[in-house]
């Protein structure tokens, strides 16, 4: 007998019991009270009932559904250019091109961080899917906001920014991005460096390239330093509501 079965299935009754209110389906069988004794009246009510009390209709144990686990943020390697090279679970790129990150910017203020494991050409900021993974320098279209390792911040082969030429990132240093939708900001080890770009519109991503042995690692979570007030790590969507 299944779990259905068991739920649903006729009571029986005493020969008092028929004497009082009648043999089933009688006019003389009173009328069950709202409450547990109409649920027990309709074989649907009771599997409802049943299913309340004892978690029968579920699968396994109590009739608890496991809670899908979310998926991290990572490099993406179905968004990447040719010739990159993603290694470390999704943290770390190296070879040339450029890569998207698998999670779009969805909620008000995120940050994200990249660390400077070897110098070379590099850029980190936010792009569109659009942006062309194979042709770096990143920020020459409209579909990029980068900030690139000299120092400069480029929208749409535009320098909307530059950082300070004694705080350009060297070899350890850990680059923190914010974007609220607005401006992109950047932090160096922790530090603001006031150096604010904007322009770039619709949803982005997180996006670094690389070449001439450069090698960046991301940190979408654990960070390094803490993010400044009221920026967070990137949520998917479904974290968001």
């Amino acid at each position: 007998m299944d779990a259905q079965t068991s739920c649903t299935r006729e009571p029986t009754f005493d020969q008092g019991t028929i004497k009082r209110y009648g043999r089933l389906g009688q006019e003389t069988r009173k009328e069950p009270q709202p409450g547990k004794a109409a649920m027990a009246a309709s074989p649907a009510s009771s599997s409802v009932w049943c299913c309340l009390r004892w978690g029968c209709c579920g699968e396994g144990g109590g009739g608890h559904i496991p809670l899908k686990e979310m998926p991290s943020v990572l490099l993406d390697t179905q968004r990447m250019g040719t010739d990159v090279v993603i290694v470390k679970n999704g943290r770390r790129v190296c070879g040339t091109g450029g890569c998207l990150a698998n999670a779009p910017l969805h909620q008000n203020k995120s940050y994200f961080e990249f660390k400077i494991q070897s110098t070379g050409i590099w850029g980190i900021g936010v792009a569109t899917q659009k942006v062309n993974l194979n042709q770096i320098p990143l920020g020459c279209d409209g579909h990029s906001l980068v900030l690139r390792n000299d120092g400069a911040l480029y929208y749409n082969n535009e320098e909307k920014n530059r950082l300070a030429a004694n705080n350009l990132p060297q070899e350890g240093d850990v680059v923190g991005i914010t974007y609220d939708h607005v401006e992109l900001n950047i932090y160096l080890n922790g530090k603001n460096m006031h150096c604010p770009a904007s322009g770039i519109r619709g949803t982005v991503f997180p996006v670094v390239y690389v070449d001439d042995s450069a090698i960046l690692d991301c940190q979408f979570s654990d960070f390094y330093h803490t993010p400044p007030s009221g920026f967070e790590k990137i949520l998917f969507e479904q974290q968001i509501f």
